[in-house]
Formats: structure tokens, sequence, C-alpha cells
């Protein structure tokens, strides 16, 4: 049962290959657990309490509530497949309330370490340092992410129509526009690209072997990067996602057509930009307002 609903997630939902192998290992997970209780995932004795034991097991074995929550909701997709299948009569994990998660806004970096960050790496000339300044410049003027970025061809690349044709999560396709600095910054990327990697693949942002750049790889650029011109803990390209979003609900963009850009299927996932933006006006008023702090006598 557990390979058929893997297989159907695959093919006819469409999920990921990294979100697929999660679910597989939640589901294995929950399988042995199970076990040891004489029990079968498969079998129908399953129960809520079973599950709720499961969720104790791993909160006292230090899991976060996230990643609690989403072992759960691999299990409630499981069982639900079970249930239109026919192959169970219930969904045991259906009333079982979910750990709650703390809700933390999105971290961003400022204009002005983006800044920093390109002016340091204004003169490195090599294709690698072309290349790396594209991938912060391209990530943070689209907020696309690290895979998408990662699965861009060449062929995706509209240089006339100054667009990006872009494979989102479930296989969805968006178009996401980008400007003339933009529109330079990849001319002179293909220019060295073709120069000094005349043999490689379709895919745009490439090694000097031609083969594709991992996710793994420009995670560890965006790193190494910021880490020179930033303090926040995290420093990944979801984090220049974060900066895209931030920026654009900062300067007064549609919240709909944030969304768009950012390819997220429901506006409730938008809107957290929007609290960030209340933040930052929050300080500045705290800030510039002679009443807004109470003066010491």
């Amino acid at each position: 049962m557990i390979e058929s609903f893997l297989k159907y997630i695959q093919y006819e939902r469409n999920y990921s290959p990294r979100t697929v192998f999660a679910y597989g290992e939640d589901l294995s997970q929950f399988a042995a657990f199970l076990e040891e209780r004489g029990k079968s995932v498969e079998g129908g004795s399953v129960n809520a309490e079973d599950v709720r034991e499961w969720i104790l097991e791993m909160m006292d074995a230090g899991d976060k509530a996230t990643t609690v929550n989403r072992k759960l909701s691999a299990l409630n997709s499981f069982y639900r497949y079970c249930l239109r299948k026919g192959l169970l009569a219930h969904n045991p994990a259906s009333k079982v309330v979910p750990p709650k998660m703390k809700k933390s806004l999105p971290v961003f970096f400022r204009e002005k370490e983006l800044d920093k960050c390109l002016e340091l790496r204004e003169n490195i000339l090599t294709f690698e340092g072309i290349r790396d300044s594209l991938i912060i410049e391209m990530l943070y003027q689209t907020g696309m992410r690290c895979s998408e970025l990662t699965g861009l061809k060449v062929a995706d690349v509209s240089m006339e129509g100054m667009t990006l044709k872009v494979l989102g999560k479930g296989n969805k396709q968006r178009i996401i526009p980008f400007g003339r600095d933009l529109q330079s910054r990849i001319c002179a990327y293909m220019k060295v690209r073709g120069a000094e990697v005349p043999e490689s693949d379709d895919y745009l942002f490439v090694r000097k072997s031609g083969q594709p750049l991992s996710r793994c790889q420009v995670y560890q650029i965006v790193r190494r990067d910021m880490s020179l011109v930033s303090n926040l803990s995290k420093r990944s390209p979801h984090v220049l996602r974060h900066t895209f979003a931030t920026t654009m609900m900062n300067e007064g963009a549609d919240l709909n057509a944030v969304k768009e850009l950012l390819g997220h299927s429901s506006l409730s996932t938008t809107q957290v930009y929007t609290h960030v933006t209340f933040d930052k006006l929050q300080t500045i008023y705290k800030q510039a307002h002679p009443r807004a702090i109470k003066k010491r006598r």
C-alpha cells in the first residue's frame, strides 16, 4: 500500500522527488513504530491513540513541531488515499490534533548588504565570479526557489521578452519578468560561459566541466558570499527569496502580484510578508515620531 501511494503522489499528483522520498521515509518510520507494537500500517487495527503515541515519541526525541506536522501530514495523505481506494475503513490520523508551531516572521537581507556583496565581487571577472554574482542577483530580483534556479535551462530565458520560464512545485510552470540590470548580467555570463564552457548541458548554471550546478552548490555560493556582509544566522537562497518578497511589499506591490511571482498556491502563504512590512513601518514610526516613545524625565 505504501509503494502504491508513493507512485500515486509521484505520477498522478506530480509531487517532487524530494517530497516523495520524505513521505516514504515518514511512512516507513511509522510502520517500524507500529511493528514494535505488533501492528501493521496497512492493518485496520491502527487507531488515533497509536498516532498520538508516535507523535509523543518524536517530541520526546527532540523533533521540532514543524517536522512532526510534516510527518503527520504524510500519514493523513496516505490514509486518505487508502480510504479512496477502499483499502481501509477509517483514517486513524484524521482526529489527531497536530502540535502547535511557533509563527516566526521570515528573515531577509538589507539592500545595503546586497549592494556590498556585489561590490565585493565586482572585480572578480572569472567564469565562476560572474556566474556566482548572477546567481545572487537572480535569486534576489526574481524570488525564485533554489530548485527552480538550478532547473533553469538556456531555452527558458527570453532575452527579448526579458522573462524566465520557471518550473515550480507540482510541476507548475510560471513566467517571471526581469529588468535591464539582470538582462545585462545574463548577457555577460552567457558570453563567458560560451567561451570557457563550450561543451555543456542545456542548463543555464553550470560548472566549468559543463555539468549543471546542484542545489547544495548554490546554497554554498550564497552562504559564502552573504557571510561577508550579513550577520544573519540563516544565509541561504531562501532568505534571498524572502528578501525579494519583502522588498516588493515594502515598495507597494499588489499582494496577488507577489503571490503569482513567488508561485504560491495560496494567498495566505504570501500574507506573511504583510506582517514583515508592518514591522518595518512600526520601527520607522517609533524612530521618527516624537511621541512614539515617552521621553525620560
